[in-house]
């Protein structure tokens, strides 16, 4: 199947086809004798593995060590256990984050009660006159 047919049984764009062959997650398709690629069903299942891992909002670099143990069907799974584990982690981290920022949203919406002047607005005004935390080392994935 060419480029076009693959993307739309794998349900993606011919960009992310091609995307993820530059960053080595699908493997280099054949050549026709006029150079177009043909893919197999090895690509789409691959791809849609993909695709899923990235639903999951995994990494490149988790994807690939994924990948890379598919590719070693015979051995033990605890190197996936481990991906998982590592990953749940930075799942957990970001939901501290996230709960945080959610605290000092709904402590600046709390400043300001009722319809009033821009200039008046207790939003505006606390966001002028935060102290901004220093930016701490994200221990995710994401950066």
């Amino acid at each position: 199947m060419k480029i076009g047919e693959l993307a739309l049984v794998a349900q993606c764009t011919v960009e992310t086809v091609r995307y993820y062959e530059k960053a080595g997650l699908l493997p280099e398709p054949a050549r026709t004798s006029g150079n177009f690629r043909v893919y197999g069903p090895e690509h789409v299942e691959r791809l849609r593995f993909i695709r899923n891992c990235r639903a999951l909002d995994m990494s490149q670099e988790e994807i690939h060590t994924l990948l890379d143990l598919a590719d070693q069907p015979a051995d033990g799974c605890g190197a996936i256990n481990a991906v998982f584990d590592q990953h749940i982690t930075h799942v957990d981290e970001r939901i501290r984050e996230l709960t945080h920022l959610k605290k000092q949203l709904r402590t600046l919406r709390l400043r300001c009660v009722s319809e009033q002047a821009v200039d008046a607005c207790g939003i505006m005004q606390g966001l002028a006159s935060m102290e901004t935390e220093a930016k701490g080392e994200r221990h995710t994935h994401l950066g």
